[in-house]
């Protein structure tokens, strides 16, 4: 449902995005994931046809988005950074705007925009001046003109940033929704947390390119290698170390504590679980250290800033 290939943007002598190229199909959610002017932004415009792209094509539901622009966003929804909010206007006013610009009767806006207040927890405020509103809420708003027109497609930047913990899963919750409804969602975001609970895939950019891309946990397996492991036993080590040095390859003991790597973790952990207890020696915990998707994230972007600053 989203598809570009080789897409560039240039800005006089200044390269904003090089040579992109990515796929999300119906029912996928992509998280593009870099730091400031890494080139999200201009990427998102691009692909909503506000923007176009210097060499390279992206197509939206198969409509080419400089060539067929109006059908590309008759097919999004989009949440900037800022909004961009009326603030004179209700609530209601401003969704009767942008909903008439979709072709949409007055009747079915206020139908379905009142019910997406509702869903996102804030009854009877429709018709209240959005500069009332609180920047937690004007966000809020600015997600329910995204979803106003029912797209299928949405491009979100920053789509929970400003707003308290419920409020945040109100939204991560909805857009787990719209996932689910067979939709093809790209989610630009700082929060990593956020990103690793709602994207089958990350796609990390830095000064322009690509420099990373998949699922979680092959990105962490891939960029990160094997996971570390600990075993906490019910009494120190005295001596006994030997004995397992075979088995595992040991990153360090603190007392009680044993941290290591293995190939075969399946294979290999009941083995060790079998050894502790015959040396004597009760297994309390055995468990995963967590490599985080800040990691990779940090491992990616520090990586690829210090390979750039090698070329220049």
């Amino acid at each position: 449902m989203i598809e570009c290939e080789k897409l560039t943007k240039r800005f006089d002598d200044f390269t904003a995005v090089q040579e992109l190229s990515l796929q999300v199909r119906q029912g996928e959610l992509l998280a593009l994931l870099g730091p400031n002017g890494a080139g999200k932004t201009t990427t998102v415009r691009m692909l909503s046809a506000i923007l176009r792209p210097t060499t390279g094509w992206a197509k939206i539901n198969g409509h080419d988005v400089v060539k067929e622009a109006d059908q590309v966003r008759r097919a999004i929804g989009m949440l900037t950074e800022q909004p961009g909010l009326y603030s004179r206007s209700s609530g209601l006013e401003y969704l009767l705007f942008y909903g008439r610009l979709y072709g949409m009767n007055d009747a079915e806006i206020e139908k379905r925009g009142l019910a997406l207040f509702d869903r996102f927890a804030m009854p009877n405020t429709a018709q209240r001046r959005l500069g009332e509103y609180s920047k937690g809420m004007r966000q809020k708003v600015g997600i329910i003109r995204a979803m106003l027109h029912n797209p299928t497609v949405l491009l979100l930047d920053e789509p929970t940033s400003a707003m308290d913990p419920h409020s945040a899963k109100l939204v991560r919750d909805a857009i787990t929704e719209l996932k689910s409804d067979r939709r093809a969602i790209i989610v630009c975001t700082h929060n990593l947390a956020e990103a690793e609970q709602l994207a089958e895939r990350i796609a990390i950019i830095n000064r322009g390119r690509i420099v990373a891309e998949g699922n979680p946990a092959e990105l962490k397996r891939q960029l990160l290698g094997r996971p570390q492991l600990e075993v906490q036993v019910d009494r120190p080590l005295n001596g006994q170390m030997k004995e397992l040095e075979d088995l595992i390859m040991i990153e360090w003991v603190a007392g009680d504590v044993i941290r290591f790597r293995t190939d075969n973790p399946v294979t290999i952990n009941p083995q060790l679980v079998n050894r502790l207890t015959g040396l004597g020696l009760g297994v309390i915990s055995l468990r995963e250290i967590g490599q985080s998707l800040e990691d990779v994230y940090l491992h990616v972007v520090s990586g690829s800033a210090t390979e750039t600053a090698g070329r220049e």
